[in-house]
């Protein structure tokens, strides 16, 4: 398995081109995993994601929407797994309006997990964000990589993460420059400032990928 990992928010990676990937130590990377710092590509940005939708009935793949799920220890930097962890997967097989689906599934474990309702503005800002999130890390899929596979979400009392799974073979990366007043082009953009760490992992001979990204918990 090898993760590629972003730079740092307010950094910015190696011009669209350069070949050197300088290899690094990774949070939560597992045994033998290869991680390194990843520069820009070109056309895999997403724009924002549809905001909306009904509440769904939907059968996760492996967990039955509303089935929480506590993760073992011994997690890596693709598996969201970890001691304590409360986790949900939503499977996109043949299902239409992925966008609003997987922020409905998002928002119910929000509920589920007690970041919803929230009893602080802190708190309804940190779920606005991961719902936000969720919708940019799907529509990119969507836009760039053939459509999203899965969608995990997981949590502990601190850190949420999202994953979203699919056969693409592009690299995410936030468009640089960024432009602010121009249409598109913000969501992988919006997804690093959000966050306090994402990136993409792969598994050798499989394909596709996993973007992930974590986002804290307000104190």
């Amino acid at each position: 398995m090898s993760t590629t990992r972003p730079y740092p928010p307010g950094d910015r990676g190696p011009e669209s081109g350069d070949g050197g990937a300088s290899a690094v130590t990774g949070t939560g990377a597992s045994p033998g995993a290869t991680v390194s710092s990843a520069g820009t590509g070109p056309g895999t940005d997403g724009a924002p994601g549809t905001v909306g939708g009904t509440e769904p009935t939907v059968g996760g793949a492996g967990t039955g929407a509303g089935n929480d799920v506590g993760a073992g220890a011994g997690g890596d930097a693709g598996s969201g797994t970890g001691p304590g962890r409360q986790a949900r997967t939503l499977s996109f097989d043949d299902q239409s309006g992925v966008v609003p689906l997987a922020r409905d599934f998002t928002r119910q474990a929000l509920y589920a997990w007690g970041w919803l309702p929230a009893e602080s503005a802190d708190r309804r800002a940190a779920a606005e964000d991961i719902l936000l999130v969720v919708s940019e890390l799907v529509t990119n899929a969507c836009l760039h990589a053939e459509g999203p596979e899965e969608l995990r979400i997981s949590c502990d009392k601190k850190v949420f993460r999202v994953e979203v799974s699919d056969r693409g073979a592009g690299e995410p990366a936030p468009r640089t420059p960024h432009r602010v007043g121009r249409p598109g082009g913000h969501g992988m953009f919006i997804v690093q400032r959000l966050c306090l760490d994402w990136g993409v992992v792969r598994t050798p001979g499989v394909a596709g990928k996993t973007v992930w990204a974590e986002l804290g918990a307000p104190a």
